[in-house]
């Protein structure tokens, strides 16, 4: 299963601090916890080793066993601290883990203080699991009148049974220490510092990222409508650090330069446009005088397709910054229409199953880049079918023609510009190769896609091309 991860660059940013946070603290703190649990044992310990060599008074002591009582009943003063027990059994059970990690630590403790040599037996038990203590607690707990629940904590205390055995004597004496787990008093510290610093930490971070983050939103926004409609008015104001001030700033004056630009190709086009028109409509007016009506026609055929081919070159030039607006269509009347228009020439053209769709577009392009898939599907499938349909938020319209296709590997570059099935380039059979690019660009300059693919027979065989054209609702 993958885990979902944050897509924004603050976000990324914050996990990737938040998880190098909380390995280096959890590091740090497993070491303090270590540390400072090593020297709270250390210290509990030493008080037991306290205990064993200022109640000892030499090996004698090991020779007159004294037992602290196991029953009867409670009298006399509370003890300050446990006493130490003389017994002949070690401290420990054979269920019971002894601590020989602590046991290494107090021989050493009471070989430096001149103890005799010593078998050492550490265990750790609740208060409650030791029968002495027990008995203690409950004698300190009576002459106190305590509440059943103190005494159940106290009952749950950890304790420190340590046993000391000299070589050449058989009796133990043992020391008991009782104190909350070193882990029950660490622990929590560690965890609120780990919770501060990652509160600290991560809101700093955050405040910094969040500076930095937003003018690189808006910046993103910007490009996003610049990239749309190619428009520099509206540029963002310079902010946030300085390389991003830096970056806003280059940004805005490139928009400038690419919009200066685009405003001087318009400006050419329309001149090319008008000096060329303007000779080919007066070849048109002269070869009116021509007498012979067949030459009269190849010839304004002829003006004709340079016209035509002019018109695309020009529309295609414009189409990647249109000077009409967007306009609320229903999509499937406009598709209709077109059909008709079709319909009313003779051309066989069929209107399939349609859904009302209503959207913003500009219909003049959307109307030229059904006409071109249209006439490219007459051309060469003999006949187009066009229907319409939503799929989510895109509105699908389908032209399928019933010709040969395309070869797979050429169909991307079909929808290059001057780029033709027949290479002949005979204007009976095809135009510029300007119909398909258009289209296209049409189809991109209202943020959706024009994707051409075979359609096969159930005998796996080529049985037409269908162009389908995605505009986003």
């Amino acid at each position: 299963m993958r885990i979902p991860q944050p897509r924004s660059l603050m976000g990324q940013m914050l996990l990737a601090v938040a998880v190098a946070l909380l390995l280096v603290q959890g590091l740090s703190s497993f070491l303090v916890y270590q540390a400072q649990r090593e020297a709270y044992e250390t210290g509990m310990l030493n008080v037991a080793a306290f205990r064993l060599i200022a109640d000892t008074r030499g090996p004698d002591t090991f020779a007159r066993p004294k037992r602290a009582p196991e029953g009867g009943p409670i009298a006399g003063p509370p003890p300050r601290s446990y006493s130490l027990e003389f017994s002949n059994r070690s401290p420990a059970t054979i269920s019971e883990q002894r601590d020989s990690h602590a046991e290494k630590r107090l021989e050493s403790i009471l070989a430096d203080q001149n103890f005799p040599p010593s078998e050492i037996v550490v265990v750790h038990r609740s208060v409650g699991q030791d029968p002495a203590a027990r008995q203690s607690t409950l004698r300190r707990a009576a002459f106190r009148n305590m509440a059943r629940f103190e005494i159940n904590d106290l009952m749950k205390s950890h304790l420190l049974v340590v046993g000391v055995r000299p070589l050449n004597h058989q009796g133990w004496l043992i020391a008991r220490v009782r104190t909350p787990r070193a882990m029950n008093i660490l622990l929590m510290p560690l965890v609120l510092q780990t919770l501060l610093i990652y509160v600290v930490l991560v809101g700093a971070v955050a405040l910094i990222l969040r500076r930095i983050t937003r003018p690189l939103a808006a910046l993103t926004r910007r490009v996003e409508r610049f990239a749309a409609t190619q428009d520099a008015d509206g540029q963002i104001t310079p902010s946030g650090p300085d390389d991003m001030h830096r970056l806003i700033v280059a940004h805005n004056a490139m928009e400038a330069r690419i919009a200066a630009m685009l405003d001087e190709k318009n400006v050419m086009l329309g001149a090319i446009g008008h000096d060329l028109k303007t000779p080919l409509a007066a070849l048109r007016v002269r070869i009116e005088s021509v007498e012979d009506e067949g030459e009269r026609a190849r010839m304004a055929a002829t003006i004709e397709d340079i016209v035509r081919t002019l018109d695309d070159i020009l529309s295609l030039a414009r189409v990647g910054r249109p000077g009409d607006p967007r306009e609320r269509t229903e999509l499937s009347a406009l598709v209709a229409s077109v059909v008709e228009e079709y319909e009313d020439m003779g051309e066989p053209v069929e209107l399939g199953d349609t859904e009302r769709i209503v959207l913003e577009l500009r219909p003049t392009w959307m109307r030229r880049a059904l006409r071109n898939l249209i006439s490219n599907a007459l051309r060469y499938g003999q006949c187009a079918r066009v229907t319409l349909k939503r799929e989510g938020q895109r509105a699908i319209v389908l032209i399928e023609d019933d010709g040969p296709g395309i070869p797979a590997d050429r169909i991307d570059d079909m929808m290059n510009p001057f780029t033709r099935g027949d290479p002949s380039r005979n204007s009976a059979t095809g135009g510029a190769g300007l119909g398909l690019a258009l289209a296209r660009a049409i189809a991109d300059q209202h943020g959706g896609a024009l994707k051409l693919a075979n359609r096969l027979s159930p005998s796996g065989e080529v049985a037409g091309l269908t162009a389908r054209l995605e505009v986003p609702v």
